[in-house]
């Protein structure tokens, strides 16, 4: 048994019947992503790599703010 989708049955792909799935997914990724930066800037003085972290951050979709929480926060020293 084969199941072939192609290009042709997208018209028929139900939009809006999927956005209640992927709505709450985009919300949440867009607050960490916002989250992140918003630390990464106020901390800017303490933290090693901005450069790296917020290319990691913005094109990480989801795990880069999780990878910059978990590591991220801990490079540095603060005085």
């Amino acid at each position: 048994m084969t199941l072939h989708y192609g290009l042709d049955d997208l018209p028929f792909l139900d939009i809006e019947a999927l956005l209640p799935l992927i709505l709450p997914i985009v919300i949440i990724s867009l607050i960490l992503i916002a989250l992140a930066l918003a630390d990464l800037y106020k901390n800017r003085q303490f933290r090693d790599h901005k450069g790296m972290w917020v290319l990691i951050i913005v094109f990480g979709n989801t795990i880069g703010p999780v990878l910059y929480f978990v590591f991220g926060r801990k490079e540095g020293k603060r005085i």
